[in-house]
């Protein structure tokens, strides 16, 4: 059974969902947790937190122009002789709606949704909780984690919305409300408890880093809050698993911590960039940990480090296995990058790390990607079977801003003509050229001297995900 992302009203297919935040509000250190004693004291309603939530809650419906495919033959004149005016009517364009849900976020009027809800649309409508509607504006979009920022102006008039909670302090069993606004008919309310508070291998976004909930998550809650019994914000309900495409109680969220990066880079008034550490590792497997005389399966081994990146000047080595930041456990590659990514650009991380068998704590210095090799992006051009794309040196600031997630140096695809030889040739944005004719690629540079010797055969390897695609023009 594979996970389902929920689909927001009007869009074919599977989508996500999302919740949002304002501030980052973290729970006292001191709060304690007490088991009922007797029938009265778990007799409670969640009535008051409703009440808080719910004015919060938005409803978002966009709509956008889909362009259909029609045969060429509908405009060639024997053919249109034929079949009369009918094909008069045969539509070219039309217009698509979809639903999703949101939460303010900031009293001026930011709102939270999901990047899918709101994606090429052309016009982006808020619905309050007490029927009022605004034109909403685009101001943030980051698809690597499901996550867009809106704008409404209310001239002024200052607007209920939700604090943000730190997910970190989140426990399994854990009460909590899943609130959406879906499909346009009011709101819609589901209780239950926090499964898990950091689920990986998800697979449906770049940053596999969830908070399981039983709470029902159903289609159009795109968007809709998680939240805690305070009413605070601790995750953005993301996707389903389901056979059908409805709840069976297993449900994801993203967790705040993660959405607050992306409020907080609008707030000011930059792009987010998050934070580099100059080294590549791979999960400790079972096998893995045997190998490495390991108590256990879990952390990531590093098997490269760039020399001179934050990494490097840590002290972290090839073979060490980190097992956790800032006191979080880290489990695998995935909760690595979460864990980084939701830390500030400047500021300073404490990895725990197993080296000889032995643990030790490093000092890592958090830095924006680098431009290094500059990226030399080139349109390629002359009669060569790769005119017509784009093309640049990948580098670790191309990677984070792309959001590519394959090899981590080479010469990259950005953008491919339509109608060009590259497209002809079969390329696609993402692809890395490895080889042309034998002769590696490393650099743009490379692949403009192997393109001028103009051959009349030309072998082209790329690589596309994990595969190495071949491919032979002419001779």
């Amino acid at each position: 059974m594979m996970p389902r992302f929920l689909s927001p009203l009007g869009r074919g297919g599977v989508a996500l969902a999302l919740l949002l935040a304002a501030s980052f509000v973290p729970a006292p250190a001191s709060a304690q947790r007490a088991v009922p004693d007797n029938r009265e004291q778990i007799q409670l309603s969640f009535a008051p937190v409703v009440k808080q939530v719910i004015p919060a809650v938005v409803n978002i419906y966009t709509t956008r122009t889909v362009r259909q495919r029609v045969s060429p033959l509908f405009d060639d004149p024997l053919f249109r002789r034929f079949f009369g005016d009918a094909l008069g009517g045969v539509p070219r364009e039309r217009m698509e709606a979809s639903l999703g849900s949101g939460v303010i976020v900031s009293a001026d009027g930011l709102i939270i949704t999901n990047a899918h809800v709101i994606q090429d649309s052309d016009q982006i409508q808020v619905v309050l909780a007490d029927r009022r509607e605004f034109p909403a504006k685009l101001v943030s979009q980051d698809e690597r984690v499901d996550l867009a920022v809106l704008r409404i102006d209310t001239k002024g008039e200052r607007l209920p919305f939700l604090q943000l909670r730190d997910s970190d302090d989140l426990e399994v069993g854990d009460l909590v409300l899943a609130i959406g606004n879906p499909f346009g008919v009011g709101q819609t309310v589901t209780s239950g408890i926090v499964s898990a508070v950091a689920r990986t291998a998800v697979g449906v976004s770049d940053y596999n880093f969830f908070i399981q909930t039983d709470a029902a998550i159903n289609p159009g809650n795109s968007g809709g809050a998680l939240v805690t019994m305070d009413g605070r914000l601790v995750g953005i309900n993301s996707a389903i698993y389901s056979r059908n495409g409805g709840s069976i109680g297993i449900g994801f969220a993203i967790p705040s911590n993660m959405v607050r990066t992306v409020i907080d880079a609008v707030a000011a008034g930059g792009k987010l960039v998050r934070p580099w550490i100059g080294a590549d590792g791979q999960a400790v497997t079972a096998d893995l940990a045997a190998g490495l005389n390991l108590a256990r399966p879990g952390g990531v081994l590093i098997n490269q480090v760039r020399p001179g990146g934050p990494a490097d000047k840590a002290g972290l080595r090839r073979g060490d296995v980190i097992t956790g930041v800032n006191g979080r456990e880290v489990d695998g590659p995935d909760a690595l990058r979460y864990r980084i990514a939701t830390l500030p650009i400047g500021g300073k991380a404490t990895l725990t790390v197993l080296r000889g068998g032995k643990e030790q704590q490093l000092t890592l210095g958090l830095i924006a990607p680098p431009e290094d090799p500059p990226r030399e992006v080139t349109t390629l051009q002359g009669r060569n079977p790769l005119a017509g794309a784009e093309v640049g040196n990948l580098n670790p600031a191309l990677i984070e801003e792309i959001g590519f997630s394959g090899a981590q140096e080479g010469v990259v695809v950005l953008q491919v003509a339509r109608g060009s030889p590259a497209a002809m040739t079969g390329l696609r944005p993402g692809d890395v050229i490895l080889r042309i004719n034998g002769t590696a690629i490393e650099r743009v540079r490379d692949l403009s001297a192997e393109l001028a010797r103009r051959a009349r055969a030309w072998t082209i390897d790329v690589q596309r995900g994990d595969q190495v695609l071949t491919t032979t023009i002419g001779g």
